[in-house]
């Protein structure tokens, strides 16, 4: 649990699921990919997800897709520190630059270099796994892409630096959803007024999220007593303007991303935006 998914503890703690009729038990899995895996075999009715993974799940042919939007925007930056010198884009030349995962990162490295007009020739780029803060505060790299605008430049802050960040966004790639919920096809046939309730109790979360944040934090705290809570403070403040305003999700979102997506060899095959989301 973290400050992405406030809402849902709300949702949970203030009985919006339970006035909806629904006994929501909340599984926190071992690794946050195994959503998918979760909901495409029947074991979970519903998962918390990553819009760009839902494309590649799909076009691999899981049977996934997205019912609905918890942050609508992209928490995933290009972070560097701001003593490193870094102001611009192509201030990364000669630099070395760390990366997360594997076919998703350093993909929407080179694309953002090529949007801005950065040689990534002239860019050491590392895989340093989840190390991102780590290999960042060490000196090991001098930026990384996969790092939360949210999380990682709020733990770097409480280490006593201070990092700075491109937003994707605002660099040329799509706005894309990072978070979604998921069912599977079969779920979405079979239990859609479950669904739909489940989305109506989230909606009235994130009105309540955006009405009373302190308190909302307050139940998220109650709730997940062990979590590290001036880090996740930070965090949900930065997460405020960034939920989605309500679960309903824009086709044209989805069309962008999936186009985005194969163009730069995200997926090796191209998937219809219709199979990619659903409104129950």
């Amino acid at each position: 649990p973290n400050a992405d998914h406030v809402p849902i503890y709300v949702a949970k703690e203030k009985g919006f699921f339970a006035d909806e009729g629904i006994d929501l038990k909340i599984v926190i899995p071992s690794d946050p990919s195994d959503a998918q895996k979760l909901v495409a075999s029947g074991k979970a009715d519903i998962g918390v997800s990553y819009m760009p993974q839902v494309v590649i799940a799909r076009s691999e042919g899981l049977p996934v897709k997205s019912i609905g939007v918890l942050v609508a925007h992209p928490l995933t930056t290009i972070l560097y520190l701001e003593d490193s010198g870094i102001k611009e884009p192509k201030d990364l030349e000669g630099r070395k630059v760390g990366y997360s995962v594997p076919h998703m990162m350093d993909i929407l490295f080179r694309a953002f270099c090529e949007k801005n007009g950065v040689d990534t020739a002239k860019v050491d780029l590392i895989h340093v796994g989840f190390n991102l803060t780590p290999s960042l505060l060490s000196g090991k790299v001098d930026a990384v892409i996969g790092a939360y605008r949210n999380y990682e430049k709020n733990e770097i802050e409480l280490e006593g630096k201070r990092a700075s960040f491109f937003p994707l966004e605002k660099y040329g790639l799509p706005d894309y959803y990072e978070l979604v919920f998921i069912a599977s096809d079969g779920k979405i046939a079979e239990k859609k007024r479950l669904l739909s309730s489940f989305l109506r109790a989230i909606d009235r979360a994130l009105r309540f999220v955006r009405e009373k944040p302190e308190e909302a934090l307050d139940l998220y705290f109650s709730a997940n007593p062990d979590v590290r809570k001036d880090l996740d403070r930070k965090a949900f403040h930065d997460t405020l303007p960034l939920y989605a305003e309500v679960t309903a999700q824009d086709p044209a979102r989805w069309k962008e991303f999936a186009e985005f997506a194969m163009k730069w060899g995200l997926i090796s095959r191209e998937v219809e935006p219709r199979d990619l989301y659903t409104i129950p």
